[in-house]
């Protein structure tokens, strides 16, 4: 048994800055609705509002998936060829993408005046129609969560042993059977799991519904909280509305947990393993199409952002001395954002690799990461309404824009410092504690010696990430923001609002420099020029 201690109080402080912040929101919220029966949250407003939230998810969810079966069966099926690793890595782009720029890039791809209606309108055909209502959120979802459903998908095949292929080459297996008898067994263990974070970021969604969503009958729940909150200022509306959501997101949350990882945890990612039907023709034309179409639908907007940008009003956008405030207040969020993600989500790892660990109790560990995973069931939107009924009484709802963007975007990040941080820190643990003990290494020294040369990496890009993803972020700076608290996003947002098209794609393409760049210098810090 190990002699180094157990560390309590940092999951303490971790959980009372997170739970306990999240707990004031959500108490402010049950104050605020009305003491009604239940069926007062069912009026024909709500029902409408909630049945297209629950349609749009369930589409998105079923296209997001038709379309990444086939492409990541395409890539474990083809495990060598160039440029594969150049595309996985554009299928992590959407991931941190600012949501709000890819509406623009979707936009300038699948609008009325956008490369597809172009193209068909050049051919003799009718070009597209407007992209706003259901079929331009279906598209933006698909584009953020197609490639999202393929780099949770590979796994599974990276799972199969090669025994498995040699015996079906022996029997001579075809595709179908192949797919019926060794592929689909597994892909139906992590399929649901899949599925329902795919329909929660969708049912979560806000950027994309208020953006696209065109008007009233496109609104999801996210948006009427929203739109209650700022627009009619109905506060016991928008407290009934977060509720509900609440409530739906914490069932869907309770499947996801019950169905488990969503990726095998003994991926053998990287081997070539020869399959008995990767030679057959129609097999490399399938691949061969759906891969091209992956990479299609992914790249097409982000071209189309930087052919916009490039050829916007660069001079006039980047000359108005309002655009780099507006950067610099995204800048800062993004640093708090990242500041908040590191404490609170260190804490939490570093409190569940001593009770996984030095106390034998793995489950309770894992339960305790879960309770800090709270973007699971409290969107920020939920988050920021909440705290924005908090504050209402004391006149403070708009004066403290960015600060809560930054905490509630860091919060919300909390999860990918648990998931890039806490597996380090247990095998560092597993590994290490014995011997530390033995040569009275602790403290500092331990630190430095031993935990953060094997963390390094995973709390570089976690905080990379929730920097990117604060800065870009619309979803609390839309609830909270002034005309003294503009951010790029929210400046972008306007833009497009206004149709002012030209202005948003250069905008669109600062946001994403802007995002990148802070990714990349944070990784590069932090993390450290990588060894090869």
């Amino acid at each position: 048994m190990s002699a180094l201690p157990v560390h309590r109080w940092p999951a303490g402080f971790a959980l009372l800055a997170t739970l306990g912040l999240a707990g004031a929101a959500l108490t402010a919220l049950f104050a605020a609705a009305p003491g009604a029966a239940p069926a007062s949250f069912f009026d024909p407003y709500t029902v409408r509002v909630l049945g297209f939230t629950v349609l749009q998810a369930t589409l998105s969810t079923v296209l997001s998936l038709a379309f990444a079966l086939p492409v990541a069966r395409a890539l474990a099926r083809r495990p060598v060829f160039p440029g594969r690793s150049l595309l996985l890595g554009l299928f992590g782009i959407p991931l941190v993408l600012p949501t709000i720029v890819a509406v623009v890039g979707i936009a300038a791809v699948w609008g009325r005046n956008g490369m597809a209606s172009i193209l068909m309108r050049a051919v003799g055909l009718e070009g597209l129609s407007p992209l706003y209502g259901l079929s331009g959120i279906l598209i933006a979802h698909v584009f953020f969560n197609m490639p999202l459903a393929v780099r949770l998908l590979l796994p599974a095949w990276s799972a199969i042993p090669g025994e498995t292929w040699r015996l079906s080459a022996q029997l001579d297996m075809g595709s179908r059977a192949i797919f019926t008898l060794i592929e689909w067994p597994r892909l139906a263990a992590i399929l649901p799991g899949i599925a329902a974070l795919i329909f929660l970021l969708c049912f979560t969604s806000f950027t994309v519904v208020l953006a696209l969503g065109g008007g009233p009958a496109a609104t999801t729940l996210e948006v009427a909280i929203y739109q209650a909150l700022r627009l009619d200022f109905d506060v016991q509306r928008a407290a009934m509305l977060a509720l509900l959501q609440v409530a739906i997101c914490a069932a869907l949350a309770a499947l996801l947990a019950a169905s488990g990882r969503t990726s095998a945890t003994e991926s053998a990612a990287g081997i070539a393993v020869a399959r008995p039907d990767a030679d057959a023709r129609l097999a490399r034309l399938t691949d061969g199409a759906a891969i091209v179409l992956g990479a299609l639908w992914v790249l097409l907007p982000l071209t189309a952002i930087l052919v916009a940008g490039l050829g916007g009003p660069l001079v006039a956008v980047l000359g108005d001395g309002a655009v780099w405030l507006a950067a610099l207040r995204s800048l800062l969020v993004g640093l708090g954002a990242s500041a908040v993600a590191l404490v609170c989500g260190t804490a939490l790892a570093w409190s569940a690799r001593d009770i996984a660990v030095r106390r034998n109790r793995p489950a309770a560990a894992d339960r305790l990461e879960l309770a800090g995973s709270l973007n699971l069931v409290v969107s920020p939107t939920v988050f920021g309404a909440g705290l924005f009924v908090l504050l209402l009484p004391m006149g403070a709802v708009f004066s403290y824009a960015l600060p809560i963007a930054a905490l509630v975007n860091g919060v919300v990040a909390v999860p990918y410092v648990l998931r890039l941080v806490g597996p380090p820190l247990r095998r560092t643990a597993e590994h290490h504690d014995r011997l530390c003990a033995a040569l009275d290494i602790g403290g500092f020294n331990r630190l430095r010696l031993v935990e953060w040369p094997a963390a390094r990496r995973g709390i570089a890009l976690a905080v990379a990430l929730a920097a990117a993803l604060g800065a870009g972020d619309l979803t609390v700076i839309a609830l909270f923001g002034n005309q003294d608290s503009i951010t790029l996003p929210l400046l972008l947002y306007r833009a497009l609002g206004s149709y002012r098209t030209g202005e948003a794609a250069v905008l669109a393409l600062l946001l994403v420099g802007l995002c990148l760049a802070l990714f990349m210098i944070i990784e590069r810090i932090v993390g450290g020029r990588t060894r090869t």
